[in-house]
């Protein structure tokens, strides 16, 4: 055996994305303490930028030591009591996940299920609200990253508050992507991922909570499930607003992991938030006019479609798996599977974070073209590019 040493990839699929060289560079500082003085100001530093990607001045708003999934199940296991009733979105792959966590947590389920490739329906979310007024929770995915769909967050936030439940949000794809703003828009528990449009290391998930919420926490009666992912535990180590109170040991932080999402927070406010939603928008319109070029079908809507996760037909006769592999083997390209539903008729591009720019529309069009001709498939890759050319001068 000898060391590993990684191919280069272009990371297109639906995540990881690629991880930003000045990122990676701050994954190899000194190894601290996780409760060395320094490292406790970093963490009052990643408190700051969070609050800042989510547009909230929660003070419950912090990185749990485990990726997106770990960040539903917090946000499910420390609200959600054994009966409380839950109504669930489900439009995709994720949404049956939030299903599955708020079972097991205890909770009586209610679902409004949707089409794969639709937004969530927000008059059947209200029927259902109207019909069970004990429903306690609503939990929505906002970017279903199985589909590609961006549902109304803002539309069914508000619901909840009319209705007086607290919402459930997953943002796993939707942060620093698109528009999301916690506080505006009312929204009680939020959780995303770093691998995404932040364009940091997996294994991190950021996670945010309304006073509502933290009051409903610190309420419980009933024993939390999950010992490592309980908030009243947890937030004694993140400071739970107060710069300070005295950490209390919990867990061993992922110290290096911490410093490459310092690093990528701090390059999104460099940037800016709003200017970075621009950046997704901006591209995904140049990546959809190669693609129709090309002649290929976009699965979803451009009212709701999200410009960092892009859901396109496979064209007939072609084989999923044998043009995904080409695509890796000759151009170190990797473009994501469909799931579910969409599994053998689909394909996924990401354009997340560090991997939203031209060079990457140029070089997914001109591969993509490359490896369908090869297939049988005939697509004019000069003509893609032309109208790649022509989306940028329209911006």
């Amino acid at each position: 055996m000898q060391s590993f040493n990684p191919p280069s990839r272009i990371l297109m699929g639906p995540g990881p994305s690629d991880v930003a060289p000045r990122v990676l560079e701050a994954l190899a500082r000194p190894t601290i303490g996780h409760l060395d003085p320094a490292f406790v100001s970093l963490m009052d530093e990643i408190k700051s930028l969070l609050q800042y990607v989510f547009q909230t001045e929660n003070r419950l708003t912090i990185p749990v030591s485990a990726p997106g999934s770990a960040g539903m199940e917090t946000c499910f296991m420390n609200l959600v009591q054994p009966g409380d009733k839950v109504l669930v979105c489900i439009n995709g792959v994720f949404g049956g996940r939030m299903r599955e966590v708020a079972k097991r947590a205890g909770g009586v389920i209610t679902s409004v299920e949707n089409e794969w490739g639709e937004a969530v329906d927000v008059g059947a979310v209200e029927k259902a609200l109207q019909q069970d007024p004990d429903i306690k929770f609503l939990a929505f995915v906002h970017a279903e990253t199985s589909t590609g769909v961006r549902s109304d967050a803002r539309a069914l936030c508000n619901l909840a508050k009319q209705y007086d439940c607290l919402c459930i949000v997953d943002a796993v794809t939707s942060l620093a992507g698109v528009e999301l703003r916690v506080d505006e828009w009312g929204i009680d528990a939020i959780y995303s991922g770093t691998q995404k449009c932040l364009s940091c290391v997996p294994g991190i998930s950021p996670v945010s909570f309304s006073e509502r919420a933290v009051e409903l926490i610190q309420a419980r009666e009933h024993l939390n499930f999950s010992w490592f992912l309980d908030l009243k535990l947890v937030m004694d180590y993140w400071g739970n607003g107060d710069t300070k109170a005295k950490r209390a040991y919990h867990h061993t932080a992922p110290v290096n992991s911490l410093y490459a999402l310092h690093e990528s927070l701090l390059m999104v406010k460099e940037e800016g938030l709003e200017e970075a939603w621009a950046r997704h928008a901006q591209h995904h319109k140049a990546l959809v006019a190669g693609l129709e070029s090309l002649g290929i079908k976009m699965l979803v809507d451009q009212d709701i479609r999200l410009p960092e996760l892009n859901t396109i037909a496979i064209p007939e006769g072609i084989d999923d798996a044998a043009v995904r592999t080409d695509l890796l083997k000759q151009f170190d390209l990797e473009i994501g599977a469909g799931l579910g539903k969409f599994a053998g008729n689909a394909w996924r591009i990401g354009l997340m974070g560090s991997a939203c720019t031209r060079s990457n529309v140029d070089a997914c069009i001109a591969a993509l073209a490359a490896v369908l001709n090869q297939h049988g498939y005939a697509c004019d890759g000069d003509a893609a590019a032309v109208a790649i050319e022509n989306a940028y001068s329209d911006a």
